[in-house]
């Protein structure tokens, strides 16, 4: 399916595989997406491009049976190939314990009819040029800028035989930057996430980065133990992200997760933190909108079919330190008792009015660490959520207020869920962009965070 030559649309695609279904009920979802990117080493560009892709996902259904069918780049041809095998899979199955009726009365998105506009090189018409200014200053400074920076635009047209016809156009941006002294010993990353990259600033990003650089021309080895630890916003991301997908109500039903009651049930409405802090999650949430309606194109432990469509608002999953909803379909809900909560696609996590600053977090420490981001994050434990991973990229002593140097990488062992009884500081909130998570995750609000035990396990070796 092309966007310019001429083929079908992805509206009239999903209206034709509607018709062309023979089953008793059928879920359509067209995406249309395309990509920009620039990528750049050693304070050069080194490559660009541009891409689109088409996918068709057919969803039909046959009494309680469920048949899904999602193919890439149909053609019109092959459309009634596409469904017929979605109706035989349908018929084939086994009886699918979440079906429920179809998802009806949600009006149909008003732009529903308008052509898809694909993102383009163009995107990077402000950004490019402050890029240049800031090789250029990296090498005047003695250091090296490598990274990318990729811009995405997703179209998806959902359609029922309920009815429905609904349209989420999604820009995503981010840009990871990472800064390397000229002999490369000494390395510091950041990123930053965006919806167009005309609020990217570049010359901001680099001076941070040179000065982080300068902090590393002292080098302190410091053995494993807890430390008193400094988490900007972008590790606060990566650990509460996992938290989130870890937030399942039928996995917390089952007895599979640190969110399941002892004896039976959800831990719903257990205090959490030891602050009043709330995560949340909200389709209007300036500068990281997302999807108001429930785009499932499988069904599983954490989302259904069925629920495609289902208008979403915003959540609290933890209200002022209070565990206050998990991730639930309806058929969970109907399991736990509990309110139907689907997954949204941002995060927030704010303290009390009056957080402070990374900075001044910074300057009222007596001793500690500042662990810039984390790295290869992997589950150890799912009933406590205990989580291992990696420093990278800085980890820098604090000692009377200012950062005196960097220290060797540690292994980390922690659960997000554990840190936040132990959390004695919640900074300021700002969008930032997870380090590990962000090839799947880039809407995320976050404050710094101060722990005051946190267990840096063992030194690492990476560098």
């Amino acid at each position: 399916m092309s966007i310019t030559d001429g083929s079908p649309s992805p509206q009239e695609m999903v209206e034709r595989a509607l018709e062309l279904s023979a089953s008793d009920g059928c879920i359509v979802l067209a995406d249309e997406g395309s990509t920009a990117n620039l990528r750049f080493a050693g304070n050069t560009l080194t490559t660009n491009g541009v891409a689109r892709s088409a996918r068709l996902t057919v969803i039909a259904i046959a009494g309680d049976r469920v048949g899904v069918v999602s193919r890439a780049a149909v053609r019109p041809d092959q459309l009634a190939d596409v469904v017929a095998a979605a109706d035989r899979a349908a018929r084939e199955a086994t009886p699918a314990e979440d079906a429920r009726p179809l998802v009806e009365g949600v009006p149909a998105s008003a732009h529903w009819d308008e052509p898809v506009t694909p993102t383009d090189i163009g995107v990077f018409e402000g950004f490019a040029p402050a890029l240049g200014e800031a090789f250029a200053a990296a090498e005047a400074g003695g250091r090296k800028l490598y990274g990318f920076a990729e811009h995405s635009r997703t179209t998806t047209f959902l359609g029922t035989s309920a009815g429905l016809r609904l349209r989420h156009d999604q820009p995503t941006g981010r840009l990871e930057l990472n800064a390397k002294s000229a002999d490369l010993k000494r390395s510091a990353w950041t990123g930053v996430a965006t919806r167009d990259f005309a609020d990217v600033d570049v010359t901001g990003l680099d001076s941070s980065l040179a000065r982080r650089l300068e902090w590393a021309k002292n080098r302190i080895d410091l053995p494993a133990g807890r430390y008193e630890t400094l988490l900007p916003p972008s590790s606060v991301a990566d650990l509460m992200l996992y938290m989130l997908w870890s937030a399942g109500a039928r996995d917390a039903l089952d007895g599979r997760s640190v969110f399941a009651k002892q004896g039976g049930g959800t831990r719903v409405g257990e205090r959490l933190a030891a602050l009043p802090v709330t995560l949340s999650g909200d389709p209007s949430a300036p500068g990281i909108e997302c999807a108001p309606f429930v785009m499932a194109h499988a069904s599983s432990r954490e989302s259904s079919v069925f629920d495609n469509g289902l208008s979403l608002s915003p959540t609290d999953w933890v209200q002022d330190g209070t565990l206050e909803a998990l991730l639930q379909t309806r058929h969970s809900a109907d399991l736990s008792g509990l309110p139907v909560t689907p997954a949204i696609d941002n995060l927030i996590m704010r303290g009390p009015e009056g957080g402070r600053s990374l900075e001044d977090m910074i300057a009222s420490t007596e001793r500690g660490l500042l662990l810039t981001c984390l790295w290869y994050i992997r589950e150890v434990d799912p009933q406590t959520l205990l989580l291992t991973g990696l420093t990278r990229d800085g980890v820098y002593l604090v000692e009377h207020g200012e950062v005196v140097g960097e220290v060797n990488n540690f292994r980390f062992n922690e659960s997000p869920v554990d840190l936040l009884g132990r959390i004695t500081e919640v900074g300021s909130s700002a969008q930032t962009l997870p380090r590990e998570w962000n090839d799947y995750w880039t809407r995320t609000v976050m404050p710094a965070l101060r722990v005051p035990d946190f267990n840096m396990s063992t030194v690492s070796q990476a560098s």
